[in-house]
């Protein structure tokens, strides 16, 4: 059910409206699974005129299909990890939620932590969870065949899938597209699979957990990323056109792997390829990423909702050039659950992974400042698009008004007011382009 905010702010809106206020508000990530939930006959994922995979409108939709929608979507809704996987083994932190041990870890094999992102852990728990024949299959992204700067969604069931899609996206990725299909696929072929996604592909899951009960008995493990958010279609097309390339001759674009955390590499259609170093492209700080304004405002950057996240481990939030040039790659394992924790011990004695030294919230401060942050500043950033009648997700479990309350006012003031004049902008902008 929506919130009574959501509720009065789409009032006499048309279905049709309310996605589409949703997606002109900026809180749609382009997860894709309204399209599922409705059917592509009615809603499809369509690269816009941004660059951004947003979801249309293509036929009529009634307001019990709209209400399913915003009961699932991730823009709307936000919640921590279910109660039912929280127990007595389970520690709570202001900033990190629920976790049961946080450790560094690395893939075994040396090709694998090379090739995949940073460390290579959840690449690793695919390899795991595939050969040792706990899953059937593995729901996540790959490099998307049309759009090489996009993710899609995929299904690996070896070795080779697996490593053909390792490796971070940074582009819109509608991972969730056919979730409802694959359900369908899992429980007819009574198997069963792992999911790994970005932290809003995981509480859309979790939300359609609450609707379907099929996800609960089919999806064994929901594994995450902490995310940063990904390049605004927008900031990568001036950021590619800054090195002399023409956008349209990419044929591939590889985020990072091949290194901790390896170069982002574009090839284009002559077959050339241009590298670019973490730090040129990201920065050593936030102040070059340009992101979505779901990023901006993300309430859940951190994977609340997974049995495990996986994060990146440099002081200050970036690595210094003497680490990219000597790091082998290692992650943070944020175990969250007891079946995660379960997963991760076996992997670990199979020899799939290698645990490092017990690493603590504050380890994952100092590692993920942005995340502190961000997730500080949540509740102000909500309450300021409130008073510019913007949409906002509906949260629960994620302790934002908590770590509001710690914040000076003169901090929670600011964010209000910045983020109130950004979301008056934007809907400004898009009234007029209309």
């Amino acid at each position: 059910m929506s919130s009574k905010y959501l509720t009065a702010l789409q009032q006499g809106l048309s279905p049709e409206q309310r996605l589409e206020q949703i997606v002109q508000h900026g809180m749609c990530i382009g997860c894709g699974l309204c399209e599922s939930i409705a059917t592509s006959a009615k809603v499809q994922m369509q690269v816009l005129l941004s660059g951004f995979d947003y979801p249309v409108a293509k036929a009529a939709l009634d307001h019990a299909a709209m209400d399913k929608i915003t009961a699932v979507c991730p823009g709307t809704r936000v919640e921590g990890l279910p109660a039912a996987l929280v127990d007595d083994g389970t520690q709570q932190d202001d900033v990190w939620g629920a976790w049961r041990s946080m450790y560094y870890v690395h893939s075994a094999e040396p090709d694998v932590r090379h090739q995949a992102a940073t460390g290579g852990q959840l690449t690793a728990l695919a390899l795991y969870l595939l050969e040792e024949k706990r899953v059937d299959f593995i729901l996540h992204a790959k490099a998307h065949s049309e759009h090489p700067s996009f993710g899609e969604a995929t299904i690996s069931r070896n070795r080779a899938d697996v490593l053909q899609a390792s490796g971070s996206r940074y582009g819109p990725t509608a991972t969730l597209k056919n979730a409802l299909e694959v359900l369908q696929m899992a429980e007819q072929a009574g198997e069963r699979f792992a999911f790994i996604g970005t932290p809003c592909d995981v509480s859309a899951l979790r939300n359609l957990a609450r609707q379907d009960p099929r996800v609960d008995e089919l999806c064994q493990y929901m594994l995450t990323m902490v995310c940063g958010g990904f390049m605004a279609p927008a900031g990568l097309k001036t950021f590619v056109g800054s090195m002399g390339i023409i956008f349209s001759d990419i044929t591939n674009l590889r985020y990072r792997g091949y290194g901790c955390p390896g170069p982002t590499t574009i090839t284009t259609k002559d077959g050339s390829e241009h590298s670019i170093s973490y730090l040129d492209f990201w920065g050593e700080d936030d102040s070059k990423w340009q992101l979505p304004t779901r990023c901006k405002v993300c309430p859940d950057g951190i994977g609340d909702a997974a049995d495990i996240a996986a994060a990146d481990t440099w002081d200050g939030g970036a690595p210094t050039q003497h680490e990219i040039d000597t790091d082998l790659g290692r992650n943070a394992a944020v175990v969250r659950t007891a079946r995660g924790e379960q997963l991760m011990e076996q992997a670990i004695d199979a020899g799939y992974l290698v645990r490092g030294a017990a690493l603590t919230p504050a380890d994952m401060n100092r590692f993920q400042p942005h995340q502190e942050a961000k997730k500080r500043a949540a509740w102000a950033r909500f309450e300021g698009r409130k008073a510019a009648k913007a949409v906002v997700p509906d949260t629960k479990g994620l302790r934002i008004k908590r770590l509001w309350q710690q914040n000076s006012s003169e901090q929670n003031a600011a964010q209000t007011e910045g983020a109130k004049l950004r979301a008056q902008r934007a809907i400004e902008l898009d009234t007029k382009l209309k």
